[in-house]
């Protein structure tokens, strides 16, 4: 199992905290989640406070946009590593190789969060242009340029290595062939949490390239989930995800006066973009709450 390779923050039973508060803390969170038919995937650590809390966290999910959180890590590295700079600039093209058989398929500008991307058309970009937009703004051309760049098989390896063991990075996005065969980036909201955390830390790359990432994080431009549920001010370095009746948000949150927790939200189920976003700020609503509580409950 992965969860002792953590140093333990991973744990479902709690070391910093009284077991009967975790409890009440998953009561509250449970509580809220069956006022729906949601399915919900839950990961909250506290490394502040040695402390951690799942609910379904081992649940796969198809993962959406949050598979660019594995992409940016690789890319870091590989600029850590010497590999590439992130000045250096690659050519926007909009054909790509289906993993099925190698035909060609090129993304649809309407079903991207991002246009901007289309209008650079046979121009060279900077990777750190290409990949800021990647997240603020979740734009999928320039997630499957960098893949293409990075090598998916590298990505999954690297995620692996840092402890998201099962999370699983085939591709680009909307490689409908393989999207028809089942053949999809899936992951667990323990996968993103343990990622999340490498950030927060500074160990999933250096710490120059670590501030670069948390910088790109706290510039997402879909705040309606986990950001939603917090007091006005609070800093989210976060990656959402959305594809039909499934949302996520993926967060290390920073609260005033304390150290940050990381919290996963891999939802799916309703159809209603604004009910999975209502859901997932009530449930950060919850945990933040219970997260910034006095401490005397702590030992």
């Amino acid at each position: 199992m992965r969860i002792p390779c953590l140093l333990g923050v991973l744990a479902v039973v709690t070391t910093g905290l009284h077991a009967q508060d975790i409890q009440q803390l998953r009561s509250s969170l449970e509580t809220r989640i069956h006022q729906d038919t949601a399915v919900v995937g839950l990961a909250f650590l506290d490394p502040a406070r040695s402390d951690s809390l799942e609910i379904q966290g081992g649940l796969r999910f198809h993962a959406a946009s949050t598979m660019k959180v594995p992409v940016l890590i690789e890319l870091a590295r590989r600029v850590d590593a010497g590999d590439f700079k992130w000045d250096d600039r690659i050519l926007v093209h909009n054909e790509f190789r289906s993993i099925v058989d190698g035909s060609t398929y090129a993304l649809d500008m309407k079903d991207d969060s991002d246009s901007s991307m289309y209008q650079h058309e046979g121009e060279r970009l900077p990777i750190r242009e290409l990949a800021q937009i990647m997240i603020i703004r979740s734009s999928n051309l320039a997630t499957n340029l960098l893949i293409n760049l990075l090598d998916p098989r590298r990505v999954n390896a690297t995620a692996h290595q840092l402890g998201a063991d099962s999370i699983l990075v085939l591709r680009g996005v909307e490689d409908n062939q393989a999207y028809q065969l089942g053949m999809n980036n899936t992951t667990t909201a323990l996968d993103l949490a343990i990622l999340l955390r490498r950030i927060a830390s500074g160990t999933a790359a250096s710490a120059a390239n670590t501030k670069v990432m948390l910088d790109m994080l706290f510039g997402q431009e879909f705040n309606d989930g986990i950001p939603a549920g917090l007091p006005a001010g609070t800093r989210v370095a976060h990656k959402t995800g959305e594809i039909t009746a499934l949302l996520h948000d993926a967060a290390i949150v920073y609260p005033a006066d304390r150290e940050p927790y990381v919290l996963v939200l891999l939802t799916k189920g309703l159809s209603a973009h604004d009910s999975l976003a209502h859901l997932q700020a009530d449930l950060s609503r919850i945990v933040y709450s219970w997260a910034t509580r006095p401490s005397q409950g702590a030992r």
